[in-house]
């Protein structure tokens, strides 16, 4: 009796174990080497993901860190484009300007930075990149926690995407990995269940006009 007790309590903790880190191993296993930006393979288009903004409206570390990476692929001819996705959800809160105002003003071309402003989370990026700014190959930008699970789901959402990380500020990561274990099932959740993002709407010519203008 102890014994059948044992066996079953064994198998109720591999079970939890395959559902809790299970969709973290699939999204690993199916997405492949990620890069910096000093060694990234060239691409389109970066796709970079929002990350939240300071009080005073500007870029957060993590999002400047992102935001950093990326001006680099530009700068190195890596990507002709970029594709700044966010959290545009009130008038007061529009992680899309701040990162677009970060990127002019160091230089890159107004006419290369494309905006997104409906990229309420990672799949809603993903799919959005695809169906309405027409992307199919893309460097997705993120830190190392995130970024194989923004892979996946692009990948899942059609676009032949390729990781690249951005460096961590001040190394406090441990918190997020722990996120990624909910994340990482919705991922899964959402690659095979493909819902609809918050918003779709008519196709949009931003990346198309960036990449032949």
């Amino acid at each position: 009796m102890i014994a059948l007790v044992r066996k079953r309590w064994a198998l109720l903790a591999a079970g939890l174990l395959l559902v809790l880190f299970g969709p973290i191993l699939w999204i690993r296993l199916n997405t492949g080497p990620v890069f910096h930006a000093a060694d990234a393979p060239s691409a389109p288009v970066a796709l970079i993901l929002g990350a939240g903004l300071k009080d005073d409206g500007t870029p957060k570390p993590y999002l400047e860190a992102r935001l950093e990476a990326a001006w680099e692929l530009y700068r190195s001819g890596r990507v002709r484009a970029l594709l700044v996705s966010g959290d545009n959800g009130t008038v007061q809160y529009n992680e899309v300007a701040a990162m677009t105002t970060w990127l002019v003003a160091r230089g890159i071309p107004a006419s290369k930075v494309v905006a997104d402003y409906a990229g309420f989370d990672t799949y809603d990026s993903c799919v959005r990149a695809r169906e309405i700014f027409g992307v199919d190959s893309a460097l997705v930008v993120t830190q190392d926690f995130h970024v194989r699970r923004a892979v996946f789901l692009c990948r899942n959402a059609g676009i032949a995407a390729v990781g690249v990380v951005a460096p961590v500020p001040g190394g406090e990561a441990g918190k997020y990995w722990v996120r990624e274990v909910p994340a990482g099932i919705k991922a899964v959740f959402d690659a095979v269940v493909r819902p609809d993002p918050h918003f779709l709407g008519p196709r949009e010519h931003g990346v198309d006009a960036a990449l032949h203008g």
